[in-house]
């Protein structure tokens, strides 16, 4: 239950309006008692072919839902679907190749979704997702055909020499101040023996970037950092020099075989959030973002993926960051005179900065929906321990980077990835700029790795768990937790997501 202090403060918010506006979008799968995955996949190995892929299907399952997607995958992996019932196979089908997908594996998606060439009986969302995972995969693999990234220059050659790209001056460049001072910091505390040349971007075209850094010798440039530029590098057929661009481009996909991206990507995270409410088996799903181009974005990415895993969105709801809550939230759960109608929602995912997320779980409590699970992404936690503030998120699920949630990460600070830096960091840094800190070691760490790009696919980062993908985009796999006490906490434990804690 949630903390009796959200009751203190929820009537509080019942003066307060803001305008909201509702859209649209039946799915239905069943649930499965928590069990202990690994008694399970002991017991399929004692067991005959049928049973044995029946038992191991749900501890790919329960293993899914607790968010340890390639213990997951590899029990997934390991059914012989051959031997599943026709229902339980399309249920395989259903479960691996979102794994697959999620882990960028478009072989193993394909390998699911052959349950489509034999005509299985499926609901027709089902069918849709499947095709829609189908020609994700089979383009993936043509694209990887022509544009996987290839750095052969850089191939089994000590990386010596890197130019970085950041603006000086201008709307990025307390962004960009941020990310080549921990680059800076971390590069002095390993001792490498690697050059670092820094070239002030807000002086130069693209064209005048690179002149400068060949002039330095560099054998690979890290940046720029603005997207519009990072869209103009993945138009062209080749860069100058092997990049690593600091942002994501706009187009469809990336033409350019020695371009690298890498960034902190809200889309991500709302996908990542997505995939992971599926796997908890909701869905019917109510979101709330921010009015702006910024929530619109993060929003559709929300919706796509969920709609991709069979999921409906019933209600949608666009919020002024500037005005209060309580309207939102009532448009948001189907508030009719004083009660949320939740017949047709069982989560909600909330996108909103610290001062507004926190007020949404209250509203929810006076509205008599305490128990709705809440998904939402980092953007709601300060990464600063502010106990009595984040009361009012407890219960509240969200994604976040290991630097910033060590305990539910990697279960304590010393434990993490690159610990000296973030513990010089830490004590040093703006709360504000940490994650950016963060994104700056790992910007140095993925350019030193370049001469090995097999060592980019699964690499534990300050910010994540990167991995290459086949068009030179670097995606991040971030762990869950969730407030309890104000403070975040691992989610994996046991009963951690029951509605009586």
């Amino acid at each position: 239950m949630k903390q009796s202090i959200r009751g203190l403060l929820a009537t509080a918010f019942m003066a307060l309006l803001i305008t909201g506006c509702a859209m649209q979008s039946p799915s239905v799968v069943d649930r499965v008692p928590d069990q202990d995955a690994s008694r399970l996949l002991s017991q399929a190995e004692q067991q005959a072919p049928e049973q044995a892929a029946k038992t191991r299907l749900e501890a790919a399952n329960i293993l899914a839902r607790q968010g340890q997607r390639e213990n997951a995958f590899d029990a997934a992996d390991a059914v012989d679907e051959n031997m599943l019932s026709e229902s339980d196979r399309v249920r395989w089908a259903m479960l691996f190749s979102e794994l697959a997908r999620g882990m960028d594996n478009p072989r193993a998606v394909l390998r699911a979704t052959q349950v489509l060439d034999d005509e299985l009986p499926m609901q027709a969302n089902q069918q849709e997702t499947l095709a829609e995972r189908q020609q994700w995969a089979r383009q993936a693999l043509d694209q990887a055909e022509y544009t996987k990234v290839s750095i052969p220059e850089l191939e089994g050659v000590e990386i010596r020499r890197i130019a970085v790209a950041l603006p000086e001056s201008g709307p990025l460049s307390s962004v960009a101040n941020a990310i080549a001072s921990a680059m800076r910091r971390h590069h002095d505390l390993r001792g490498d023996n690697v050059q670092l040349n820094f070239i002030n971007a807000s002086q130069y075209s693209l064209d005048e970037i690179y002149q400068r850094a060949e002039q330095m010798n560099a054998q690979l440039l890290i940046g720029p950092i603005d997207k519009g530029q990072v869209t103009q590098l993945e138009q062209r057929n080749s860069v100058p020099l092997p990049t690593l661009a600091l942002n994501y481009g706009n187009s469809a996909s990336n033409q350019a075989p020695q371009l690298l991206q890498y960034g902190l990507s809200a889309e991500d995270e709302a996908r990542q959030a997505a995939r992971r409410a599926f796997q908890d088996g909701h869905r019917q799903m109510a979101i709330m973002v921010p009015d702006n181009a910024w929530g619109r974005r993060v929003g559709e990415a929300f919706w796509n993926e969920w709609q991709s895993q069979g999921g409906e969105i019933t209600n949608a709801v666009r919020y002024n960051p500037s005005s209060a809550v309580a309207n939102a939230v009532k448009t948001a759960l189907n508030v009719s005179g004083d009660r949320a109608r939740l017949g047709n929602i069982d989560a909600l995912f909330l996108l909103a900065l610290p001062e507004y997320a926190r007020q949404v779980p209250p509203t929810m409590d006076y509205y008599y929906a305490p128990n709705l699970p809440v998904y939402a992404t980092s953007h709601l936690h300060e990464g600063r321990l502010q106990t009595r503030l984040d009361q009012d998120l407890n219960d509240v699920m969200f994604i976040d980077i290991p630097w910033q949630i060590p305990d539910a990460a990697v279960g304590g600070e010393e434990a993490l990835p690159f610990y000296s830096t973030y513990a010089e960091l830490r004590n040093e840094s703006d709360a504000s700029m940490f994650r950016l800190m963060a994104m700056g070691v790992d910007a140095y760490e993925l350019g030193i790795r370049l001469s090995d790009l097999s060592a980019l696919d699964g690499m534990n980062g300050s910010t994540g768990t990167l991995r290459l993908s086949g068009d030179g985009r670097v995606y991040r796999e971030l762990p869950w937790a969730k407030f309890q006490n104000g403070v975040p906490s691992p989610i994996l434990i046991p009963g951690l997501l029951n509605d009586d804690q």
